[in-house]
């Protein structure tokens, strides 16, 4: 029997360099430290990490220059999409020997890993410059092409920015472009288990395409859970979390929402005498 198989899912770690704190008040790299601490020590230990964009804070090369080696400490595979945060240019070159990346920085960074039990699409729904998302209509062309020459293989396709909207008002204001017609793409194809995007530093979940789309919390920092439609821009540090999607043959993919940190517990249900009175 083979055994289930688990990615662990983790986003918007907007990492910086020299030490410096995002927003003047996050210590993004310590967060994302005991975020890979949290994994490598995980029972059972995830098999692979997707991270789904927002990687560092302003695109620069030398927080890239940061990031790598902190990635590597992963025992674990790992892959990677851009976020709105993100320089294509400067992501290629400190990340190049992520062989399953194209090489062209004026292109969307979009590729296809085949080595796992479910079949993983990144997808780049980034618009340098911009703060909102897209899928061009030539990403549509290549997404259904590939998706249709393996109908038959579970797969996940891995983007930034959610193709719905969320009811946070500041978030949505840069709506995503062309969401409708990548719906009539994934509904083409049933195999396509999960959307799993970032972004929204939220855990949400919303039916797309006869699928699931789905966002991850970030590594540090949360946007607030203000669905006021003039809800200010503002963050706060509610407990930095993560998804962990279990897939197993005949079962299908259960996603998890996960914390990191340190919490009092585990606490017994049952003693000797029973259901704990």
């Amino acid at each position: 029997m083979s055994l289930p198989f688990l990615i662990a899912q983790i986003s918007d770690l907007h990492l910086k360099a020299g030490n410096k704190l995002t927003y003047g008040v996050v210590d993004t790299l310590g967060a994302l430290r005991r975020a890979i601490d949290h994994l490598n020590a995980s029972q059972p230990r995830p098999d692979i990490v997707v991270i789904s964009g927002d990687l560092v804070d302003f695109g620069r090369p030398d927080e890239y220059a940061v990031l790598h080696p902190e990635l590597a400490r992963l025992n674990m595979p790992y892959y990677l999409v851009p976020g709105n945060h993100d320089v294509r240019e400067h992501l290629l070159a400190e990340f190049a020997d992520h062989v399953y990346l194209p090489l062209c920085p004026e292109a969307p960074l979009d590729w296809v890993v085949e080595e796992h039990p479910l079949r993983l699409i990144g997808l780049d729904t980034t618009i340098p410059g911009a703060h909102g998302g897209r899928v061009l209509d030539s990403q549509m062309v290549w997404l259904d092409d590939v998706l249709g020459r393996r109908p038959e293989v579970p797969t996940l396709v891995v983007m930034h920015h959610p193709p719905f909207v969320t009811g946070i008002g500041h978030m949505d204001r840069e709506a995503f472009i062309n969401g409708a017609a990548l719906e009539q793409v994934i509904r083409r194809h049933p195999q396509v288990e999960r959307l799993l995007c970032g972004h929204l530093h939220r855990p949400m979940q919303q039916r797309f395409g006869g699928s699931i789309s789905c966002t991850c919390p970030g590594t540090s920092h949360q946007i607030v859970l203000d669905l006021r439609p003039d809800a200010p821009a503002h963050f706060n540090l509610e407990p930095p979390g993560y998804l962990l999607h279990r897939w197993e043959p005949g079962q299908g993919l259960v996603s998890h929402n996960g914390v990191f940190g340190d919490y009092p517990g585990p606490y017994p249900f049952y003693d000797a005498q029973g259901l704990i009175d």
